[in-house]
């Protein structure tokens, strides 16, 4: 099986940003309560007060999901492009 430049590229591309998408990720802090504490009335969610975040974790998940588009938009093109241009040479 022969790899061309595109797929060589785009793999490096998406182990890049599948890396990156796990350490930004462990790096956020856990948004999710346990059961006990909302049934017990201490949530921080409670009239906004849960909605104030820094502008470290707004903006770590927002590289997040820019990561997540990227690695999405490489593997379809990774795949896409190959088969397009085999049937374009093909004609």
């Amino acid at each position: 099986m022969e790899f061309g430049a595109i797929q060589i590229v785009g793999g490096i591309l998406m182990l890049i940003s599948s890396i990156l998408i796990i350490v930004i990720t462990s790096m956020q802090e856990q948004k999710q309560q346990d059961m006990g504490a909302a049934l017990s009335g201490q949530s921080d969610n409670f009239f906004g007060k849960g909605n104030v975040s820094s502008s470290k974790e707004q903006a770590l998940a927002r590289l997040t999901k820019l990561l997540a588009i990227v690695f999405f938009v490489v593997t379809i093109a990774v795949n896409i492009i190959p088969v397009i241009v085999d049937k374009i040479s093909a004609k």
